[in-house]
């Protein structure tokens, strides 16, 4: 008997395929136009786009523009490239525009269909991202895609590290700019460290379309982005501690890999203490267990986890004198990134290589929060359904499943499992030489580069040619990609993940021509290309006689989308294709995560040696391993985003401020606000209000006020006379400070003290916010004790961020006022240089930094704002320090619901 959700599904159908069907009216609108665009001529496409953008800057919205525009970049692009976008492109598209997640296969083309909507969104003036994976496809995309923008009369930009700033920054002014999450990232926590508008480089954040959009906003998420600076070199103690790990005994320790922890037993401490004491790490007569021994613990401990966790070649490679990290999903080189805490060093130790100095946190921001600064986000990806729930819930981004423009062919099989490795991997070499012979190209997947190598080997001793695709030959990938699809061709891959790069049957006719080009520069090209397609048209029916390619998976990965992307590489447009796994119980997955009862039944089979089991319910079993993964991953993940997000509220709050700061001609307002507030909290301390006389600290008063303000007022006097109460005296020393600083101003020029206020408000909130910051991240290590006492870490966290908030803001009115009460007049050749010294020191910090603004902010209403709640902040819209309150007080926001 049907249940009435299936029964629902056959007359309704599905919630995705109601989405599609609900766009396809819309699809043949554009189709409709199709006779009309082109018959337009080159000028007319662009005189298009030019009427498009002063309708959508009239007023119009973009999705009632969408059928024109949508045909004229399809004219455009079939012009240009030579491609006619599918109908199935054209809904890929409609789809990004609304702010969805399009997962689309493997070779339907994505890279094309982001044109569409970055087009479309790129006509109201305010830019579009195209953030991808890595600066290669960056690049690649930019230079592919820009003819078709051009063709639309729109400008293009491509933004990757080490860029000159003029370059950058024109890049950023451009219609649609391509880019990496991490630049994108950097760059903003950079803007948010400059000293001048015109130094940074975004603009508001209006529309980012994400590629690999599951590996960039999931998997890369576990990890924020941190600009940091150098701490002190403590490269000796690293290498000290390095010294006694060797000697840890399997009983001096608890390794968990399901959580990747590992933990010192009480044997292992005693051994610590005495080892350590012995190399003069811990001074005589100290325990572990004391509080001065935290700093030692935390590195011994990350000693361990360097030895225990971290494996060469997987997690890490050496390349001359450096460990540079391997991602985990992609397989590639992450040059430049370095892990916290460290860590890294402790590798170095290990490795004896140099070791480079520790960092501390100058900014740093999660690529969860810098994304969702975006008005409007949408990704593109193969896999995306099995994370439906987390972009739903973090990024509040649907997933629709956009159908193939022909249907898949590929046979995907069932897993085979092996009971070891060793029987696996003969396996797999049997399984190679039977396609190898009849000529079917070959793609294995491997999960690090020690068991692709090992795997190469074995293909060595049968006789049989393969190229390795791994970290280490990161520079040969697109020729190694390129020839993978090629008659026989046998490639072996660590995680194919987001390589943005398709396997064409019987190779890639550009890379061909490229490299005939390369040998003969003289030959006629079209000629040249006319003798490659005929052959690469052989070539590619005699591997679709095989069978297409192959995909042979040696393992599987925790995440269940990294295994559909490598299985996706197979029968991309129709293609016929096969993809198998092949496992063992040794494996990773199996052994931390496969259930018991799997074993079982493996065991009860009676499984002979080199035999494999193959069934539906082995792959269930999986399956349900991985979701098991996945779920521990998402809650990681979300519990990072949560301590995340009360930084990120406070990081709004400093950069929005650095930038009014920028953006004000005079600040002097501001600054006699913080002198004011000093004052009102100095009277306050030394003369407590309804305190009697003989209460009060005058003398105490008197001296904080010559430090602080520079002014010697006769404050002890002032105390003594008949009827001075608290206010009194706080209007008399405003008004002595007010009259000091007027002076001052009066020296210096009112010109020169506008600069002198403004970099010394910068400078300031830059070294408070990075004092915070790293308090932030001691306070984030030790909350997580608060548990044991029945506390909730994360509301402690909480309570303890705000009250060290109020602590900066504090801090920072009274700095900038004693500041400013310290400087002194100078020649104006000596104004000039302090100026100048200042500014390069600022310019400096941010240019140092290599390691994720808000948009402009809104002012508020004369009157009561539409929607304004008492008691909601969110209702009140984003005022500046000097704009009119929204409640409709007439006051500024500052001194009415902006109080801090």
């Amino acid at each position: 008997m049907l249940g009435l959700g299936t029964i629902t599904k056959k007359v309704f159908g599905t919630a995705n395929d109601r989405k599609v069907k609900s766009v396809r009216p819309l699809i043949a609108q554009i189709n409709a136009l199709e006779s009309e665009f082109s018959a337009l001529t080159d000028a007319e496409i662009i005189d298009r786009t030019r009427s498009l953008q002063d309708r959508a800057k009239g007023g119009e919205s973009l999705d009632a523009l969408l059928p024109e525009a949508f045909a004229n970049c399809r004219e455009a692009a079939r012009r240009a490239l030579g491609l006619r976008a599918f109908d199935t492109q054209l809904m890929g598209g409609i789809f990004l525009h609304q702010g969805n997640i399009a997962e689309m296969k493997t070779g339907e083309g994505k890279t094309l269909v982001a044109t569409f909507p970055a087009y479309l969104n790129a006509l109201s003036g305010e830019g579009v991202h195209i953030v991808t994976v890595n600066d290669y496809l960056a690049r690649r995309d930019a230079e592919w895609m820009s003819k078709v923008y051009a063709a639309l009369g729109m400008t293009t930009g491509v933004v990757v590290p080490q860029q000159p700033d003029e370059e950058k920054k024109h890049a950023y002014q451009c219609d649609v700019t391509y880019a990496t999450n991490n630049e994108l990232g950097f760059d903003y926590l950079r803007d948010n460290m400059k000293s001048e508008l015109s130094q940074m480089y975004q603009r508001p954040h209006n529309f980012a379309i994400v590629d690999e959009v599951d590996s960039i906003l999931i998997d890369e998420a576990r990890t924020p982005l941190i600009i940091s600076g150098p701490a002190q070199d403590r490269s000796e103690m690293y290498r000290e501690i390095d010294k006694i790990v060797p000697g840890i005994q399997d009983d001096h320790f608890t390794l968990d890999e399901k959580t990747r922890q590992v933990t010192y037993t009480d044997e292992g401490n005693d051994y610590l203490e005495d080892a350590l004491s012995r190399a003069d790490q811990l001074p005589e007569g100290q325990s572990l267990y004391d509080p001065e021994s935290a700093s030692l613990v935390h590195h011994v401990n990350q000693a361990l986890r360097a030895h225990k966790l971290f494996t060469k070649d997987k997690d890490y490679i050496v390349r001359g004198d450096d460990v540079v990290l391997i991602d985990e999903f992609t397989g590639r080189m992450m040059t430049g990134r370095r892990l916290s805490d460290g860590l890294h060093q402790a590798i170095e130790a290990k490795e004896g290589v140099q070791i480079r100095p520790e960092n501390v946190t100058l900014a740093s921001v999660t690529f969860q929060n810098y994304f969702r600064l975006y008005n409007k986000l949408a990704g593109m990806t193969g896999t995306a359904l099995t994370e439906a729930d987390e972009f739903r819930e973090i990024y509040r981004l649907g997933v629709v499943e956009v159908p193939t423009n022909k249907p898949i062919a590929r046979q995907d099989e069932n897993d085979q499992v092996y009971r070891t490795a060793v029987e696996k991997f003969n396996g797999v070499v049997e399984e190679i030489k039977t396609a190898h012979a009849k000529g079917q190209p070959v793609l294995v997947g491997t999960t690090s580069i020690e068991k692709s190598e090992f795997l190469s080997q074995l293909l060595t001793k049968e006789g049989i040619t393969h190229n390795v695709l791994n970290a280490r030959q990161h520079e040969q990938e697109a020729q190694i990609i390129a020839d993978a699809g090629k008659i026989g061709a046998v490639t072996i891959a660590t995680n194919m993940a987001g390589r943005g790069t398709d396997i064409q049957l019987g190779g890639n006719v550009e890379m061909k021509v490229q490299e005939a080009l390369a040998e003969n520069p003289d030959a006629d090209v079209d000629a040249l290309r006319q003798k490659i397609e005929a052959d690469h048209a052989d070539e590619k029916s005699r591997v679709l006689e095989a069978g297409g390619l192959f995909v042979l998976a040696t393992e599987r990965h925790e995440s269940r989308r990294i295994d559909n992307q490598l299985r996706g590489r197979s029968g991309r447009q129709g293609d016929p294709g096969r993809s198998v796994f092949f496992l063992s119980l040794e494996d990773d997955l199996m052994r931390i995560f496969g259930s018991e009862r799997l074993e079982k039944v493996l065991s009860t089979l009676g499984m002979k040696e080199g035999e494999a089991i193959v069934h539906p319910w082995v792959n269930k079993s999986l399956e349900r391993a991985q979701a098991k993964v996945e779920g521990r991953n998402f809650d990681i993940r979300k519990q990072l985003l949560k301590y995340d997000d009360v930084m990120n509220e406070q990081r709004k709050v400093i950069f929005g401020q650095r930038r009014e700061i920028m953006e004000a001609q005079d600040l002097s307002e501001i600054t006699a606000d913080m002198r004011h507030q000093v004052i009102e909290d100095m009277v306050d301390d030394f003369m407590p209000p309804k305190s009697y006389a003989d209460q009060w600290d005058t003398e105490g008063l008197s001296a904080e006020v010559k430090r602080v303000l520079g002014v010697d007022a006769p404050v002890t006097a002032w105390g003594e006379e008949e009827g001075v109460d608290n206010a009194d005296m706080r209007e008399r020393l405003e008004k002595a400070s007010d009259d000091a600083m007027a002076e001052k101003e009066a020296s210096f020029g009112a010109d020169t003290m506008r600069s002198v206020e403004k970099q010394i408000l910068l400078q300031t909130i830059d070294t408070k916010w990075r004092e915070h910051l790293v308090t932030l991240e001691h306070l984030r290590s030790v909350v997580g004790f608060r548990g044991y006492a029945q506390r909730d870490p994360l509301n402690e966290y909480k309570t303890e961020g705000f009250q060290l908030f109020e602590r900066l803001l504090d801090g920072l009115r009274i700095d900038v006022t004693e500041k400013l009460s310290q400087i002194r007049p100078m020649s104006p050749e000596q104004q000039q240089q302090l100026i100048a010294q200042m500014k390069a020191q600022a310019a400096a910090r941010a240019d140092a930094s290599l390691e994720r603004a808000t948009s402009a902010q809104t002012p508020g209403d004369a009157s009561a704002r539409a929607g304004f709640v008492e008691d909601d902040p969110k209702t009140w819209g984003n005022p500046g320090r000097n704009d009119a309150c929204p409640c409709g007080s007439g006051k500024k926001f500052k001194h009415c619901h902006g109080q801090v």
